[in-house]
């Protein structure tokens, strides 16, 4: 009879994936609607997108327990700034302040791997790419989730320079049109869906542009899993 041992186990896996492309003018986040937790399904239509300000977004994937107390600690934290400073944050200040939220947990960090999504100082459109605890880099795509090692390759592929020793740097701004990065996305996604199987059932993308915010929905992948 084998012996049974207790462990603190606090953390789930919900599966999902995450992708994000940052253009001229524009922005794109993208995320499956599917959550699971080993080999069942919990909900197919679950959102994995958060606005925390008029033009600017967190897409996360991980534990979803987490990910909502983490996103109720920097809504928060924003309602605090709107007060004190009569204005809301700006994408860049809203990432530093993600770093730091996450940082601040380190030692017991929140299990969610993110990217924020909005507008630069510039006006151009921004993506920011974490790990859990805090660490993150300005970029001008990132997929993060179940699915993020099928789906990076892809659009390394697809969007990145020839040469990463190419000079001067680029900047981090995709040289494609909105429409082609919806286009890219949906690719991405359907391939990504056909070999992950925490990833499906329906595509939610989020447009960030000079008119608002705009959302579509696209079918993907069903499994027959409960």
């Amino acid at each position: 009879m084998s012996k049974q041992q207790a462990r603190f186990e606090p953390y789930d896996f919900n599966g999902g994936t995450c992708v994000a492309i940052a253009g001229a003018d524009y922005c794109v986040v993208a995320a499956d609607t599917r959550m699971s937790t080993g080999y069942n399904i919990l909900t197919r239509d679950y959102s994995k997108i958060n606005k925390l300000a008029d033009k600017c977004l967190m897409a996360s994937s991980g534990f979803q327990a987490d990910v909502r107390a983490l996103q109720k600690v920097l809504g928060a934290k924003h309602l605090i700034y709107q007060h004190q400073h009569n204005k809301q944050m700006s994408c860049p200040a809203m990432a530093r302040l993600l770093s730091n939220t996450l940082y601040y947990k380190r030692f017991f960090p929140y299990y969610t791997f993110n990217v924020l999504v909005g507008f630069d100082e510039e006006g151009k459109g921004c993506v920011y790419t974490y790990d859990a605890v805090g660490s993150y880099e300005k970029v001008g795509y990132s997929a993060q989730g179940s699915g993020a090692k099928l789906i990076m390759p892809v659009l390394d592929n697809q969007l990145k320079s020839p040469s990463p020793l190419l000079l001067p740097a680029l900047d981090a701004v995709t040289p494609l049109t909105e429409a082609e990065a919806i286009d890219v996305v949906k690719d991405v996604f359907a391939s990504a869906t056909e070999r992950d199987i925490y990833t499906g059932d329906k595509l939610e993308i989020v447009i960030v542009n000079a008119d608002g915010i705009r959302r579509e929905y696209a079918e993907l992948r069903k499994r027959l899993i409960h």
